[in-house]
C-alpha cells in the first residue's frame, strides 16, 4: 500500500508478525524516487518512508541527520541530488553541499544509529578517456563541478560509514522526470543532430530503484552481500547518437514521424560542462556479490517511449 499523508510518502511492507524493516529514503521527485515509490509494494520486507525537500534539504545537512536520528531507519537510500551538470560549473559551493555534504551527514548520523546507507552516484566520476568498461577500483578523475562534487560524497560516505553501498550508474531515464529520451520526442524538428563520440549505459530508472530496494531488502533479512563500490548500468553500451536512433525507431511504431538524425562530434555541441568520452561501466562486480545482473536497456525502451508519447498527447 502506497500512501501520502503530511507531505510523507510511505509505502508499507511487512516481514514476519509486527515485524518492520524501516527504510528512509531521501528523495521523492527525481526518476530513481519516484520509481522507488512505484516499486516499494514488491519488496514485502520493508517500510519505506520518503522524505522530500520540505523535510529534508539536501543544501542543509544538519537537518538530514537530524531526520535520520529521529526516525531511526535501519536502512537509508539516498536518492536525491544535485543533478544540473551544465549549472554546476557556476553553482559548484551548492552542487558540493548536496551531493558531499549531506551524504557525508548522512553517513555519519547512520554510523550513530546503526543503520546502512545506499547512495547512488555516477559515471562523471571518470575522467571518460578509458578504451575499456571502468571497475570499481579504477582511478577517478573527474572533470567537472557535478562529478567532482559526486566524487566527494564518495568520500565522505566511505570515510563515515562501513556498512555502506555507493551505487554508480549512468544515463538515468524513463517516463517521469527530465531524461534523454523524453527531450528526443518533445524536439518538433525535421533534423536533430545528436553527439555521436559520447558511449555510455542507458539506465532505466525503474531497474536502478529495483538493485536499491533488492539490496535494502537483503541487509533488512540478514542475508546481504559485501559492502562498498558497485556500477550498476543498461547493457549495452550506446553513444548518445545510437541512443536516439534506438528511440525513434520505438516511436515510429507508434505512428511518429522520425526526424532525421544527424551525427556531430562534442566539438559540435559545447556545453559549460565537459562530459566524459568515454563512460562505460563494469557492471560485473555487483552481479558477482549480489546477484544483480545489469538489465538491457532496449527491452525497457518500448513502454517507456509509448509512456512518454501518451503523456505529449494529453497535454
Amino acid at each position: 500500500m502506497v500512501g501520502t499523508f503530511g507531505g510523507y510518502s510511505r509505502c508499507h511492507g511487512q516481514t514476519g508478525i509486527g515485524q518492520v524493516t524501516l527504510c528512509l529514503v531521501f528523495g521523492q521527485t527525481g526518476q530513481v524516487a519516484q520509481s522507488i515509490a512505484a516499486s516499494a509494494d514488491r519488496h514485502k520486507a520493508l517500510t519505506i518512508l520518503q522524505l522530500g525537500r520540505e523535510q529534508a534539504d539536501l543544501t542543509q545537512p544538519e537537518q538530514i541527520a537530524r531526520q535520520i536520528v529521529a526516525h531511526k531507519p535501519a536502512i537509508v537510500i539516498n536518492a536525491a541530488a544535485y543533478t544540473k551538470v551544465d549549472q554546476a560549473e557556476s553553482d559548484e559551493a551548492t552542487a558540493m553541499l548536496v551531493n558531499a555534504g549531506s551524504p557525508g551527514a548522512m553517513a555519519e548520523a547512520c554510523d550513530k544509529v546503526g543503520a546502512a546507507l545506499i547512495h547512488i552516484s555516477t559515471d562523471y566520476v571518470f575522467a571518460g578517456d578509458g578504451a575499456k568498461p571502468y571497475r570499481e577500483d579504477d582511478p577517478v578523475a573527474p572533470q567537472g563541478a557535478y562529478g567532482r562534487s559526486k566524487e566527494q560524497g564518495e568520500r565522505a560516505v566511505r570515510a563515515a560509514l562501513e556498512r555502506h553501498i555507493i551505487l554508480r550508474t549512468a544515463w538515468v531515464f524513463s517516463a517521469t522526470g527530465q531524461n534523454f529520451v523524453r527531450t528526443m520526442l518533445r524536439l518538433n524538428r525535421e533534423t536533430i543532430r545528436v553527439v555521436d563520440d559520447q558511449t555510455g549505459n542507458p539506465t532505466p530508472a525503474d531497474t536502478i530503484a529495483d538493485a536499491c530496494l533488492t539490496m535494502a531488502s537483503r541487509i533488512a533479512d540478514h542475508r546481504h552481500g559485501t559492502w562498498g563500490t558497485f556500477h550498476f548500468c543498461g547493457q549495452p553500451s550506446v553513444t548518445w547518437y545510437g541512443f536516439a536512433k534506438a528511440v525513434f525507431a520505438e516511436a515510429e511504431k507508434l505512428g511518429k514521424t522520425a526526424p532525421k538524425l544527424e551525427p556531430i562530434t562534442t566539438d559540435q555541441y559545447p556545453t559549460p560542462a565537459k562530459r566524459p568520452a568515454w563512460s562505460v561501466l563494469d557492471a560485473g562486480k555487483i552481479e558477482a556479490n549480489w546477484g544483480i545482473a545489469a538489465p538491457d536497456w532496449r527491452k525497457a525502451l518500448p513502454e517507456i517511449v509509448r509512456s512518454l508519447m501518451e503523456q505529449e498527447k494529453a497535454q
